[in-house]
């Protein structure tokens, strides 16, 4: 060997040795097993008895919401880091789900599903600070359907926040029993503030799990959201349970309460107030290792009109019920089948171009998760 090409290969020695020491010493800001790389697609088609024209099912749904055409409902890259104190997650979408719940942020943000910061504020304790665009704390389902025991989502969960823009304050207990947090939020299901909007908004949650087979959940919403000068407080409760008797059997009890003012003077009590709310059932069987059956009973009732607005005597006050079927053909790929009716108490839906109070619709879907 030259004496060129062993100073070469020396140099190139002693940076490996070097390279090597520098990340024996935990010294460098980033490694690969830090990051984690997910993505996710699912891909639907629902067929609406109703037939609309237009192609849109009613517009109290924002997700597997468009009629007799093959879409994708939500398709998302998401990067998540994890390190010592520090975490984040940031992830891209689009879809018929982000073209309809974020139909009022502008531009690029329509298509954040996440873009968040955490930091871990104690040393002995689980207590963390998030801040940026979250999942909401509110609710047992999400955006993301292999994680939701229905196809479709059901009408207290199309009809609550999704996601939420603020900061959060998390506690973990030791033991994973309680997780409580406090929030302050940009508003009801908002990235960007609306004009006009001033008013603080602000959430809770408590979440108890005292074993394998019990998880009980409390979530608040208080504020308003929208413009200062027409829109009203507003406070929002939702509570549920999980219960697994066994491997096989799940069973899903939940209720949604809400209370807005009628006028800003009012208080919360009384006439002044318009009360919604939205009871659910469902119930989940793994009939195989291959299959598994949810059934869903629910009702929602906003007889004023502050969620889901109607021309109707009665406002929304309408039942639900499904039934999906689920076969899950590879450890990241799941096809589902769902029948669903809606039994409204005024004619709110359409059938063969006449006012209807029923509306009937079947769904049909097949995801990826990598």
């Amino acid at each position: 060997m030259n004496p060129k090409s062993l100073k070469y290969s020396t140099t190139f020695l002693l940076f490996i040795f070097l390279f090597e020491k520098t990340i024996a010493q935990d010294t460098t800001i980033w490694h690969a097993d830090a990051l984690q790389l997910t993505g996710y697609i699912e891909t639907y088609y629902s067929f609406d008895l109703g037939n609309p024209s237009n192609h849109e099912r009613p517009s109290f749904f924002y997700s597997f919401n468009r009629h007799n055409e093959v879409n994708a409902n939500l398709g998302f890259i998401k990067a998540a880091y994890t390190k010592k104190n520090t975490r984040a997650n940031f992830a891209l979408m689009a879809g018929t789900y982000a073209q309809y719940n974020l139909a009022g942020e502008q531009g690029l943000l329509k298509n954040i599903l996440e873009a968040n910061i955490g930091v871990k504020v104690s040393r002995k304790h689980e207590l963390w600070i998030d801040a940026g665009v979250m999942p909401s704390h509110i609710g047992f389902e999400s955006a993301i359907g292999k994680d939701c025991w229905n196809l479709t989502r059901s009408l207290l969960a199309d009809n609550s926040p999704y996601f939420e823009s603020g900061i959060k304050l998390g506690y973990t207990s030791k033991k994973d029993k309680w997780y409580l947090s406090a929030l302050f939020l940009n508003g009801w299901q908002r990235i960007q503030r609306a004009n006009g909007d001033q008013t603080p908004a602000f959430g809770t949650q408590i979440t108890f799990k005292p074993n394998k087979k019990i998880l009980l959940n409390w979530s608040t919403y208080i504020g308003a959201d929208g413009n200062d000068s027409i829109d009203n407080g507003r406070f929002f409760n939702n509570f549920y349970g999980q219960f697994q008797p066994n491997d096989k059997l799940g069973i899903t009890l939940g209720i949604d309460v809400g209370l807005q003012q009628k006028a800003r003077t009012s208080l919360f009590i009384g006439d002044g107030l318009s009360l919604w709310y939205s009871p659910i059932a469902i119930i989940r069987y793994q009939t195989s290792a291959k299959t598994k059956l949810s059934i869903r009973g629910e009702y929602y009732d906003d007889g004023d009109g502050v969620i889901i607005a109607t021309v109707t005597p009665n406002g929304f006050k309408t039942f639900g019920y499904s039934a999906n079927v689920d076969f899950i053909v590879a450890d990241n790929t799941l096809f589902r089948i769902e029948a669903r009716g809606l039994k409204s108490k005024d004619k709110i839906f359409e059938l063969d171009n006449e006012p209807s109070y029923h509306n009937f619709f079947f769904t049909s879907s097949l995801s990826l998760s990598f």
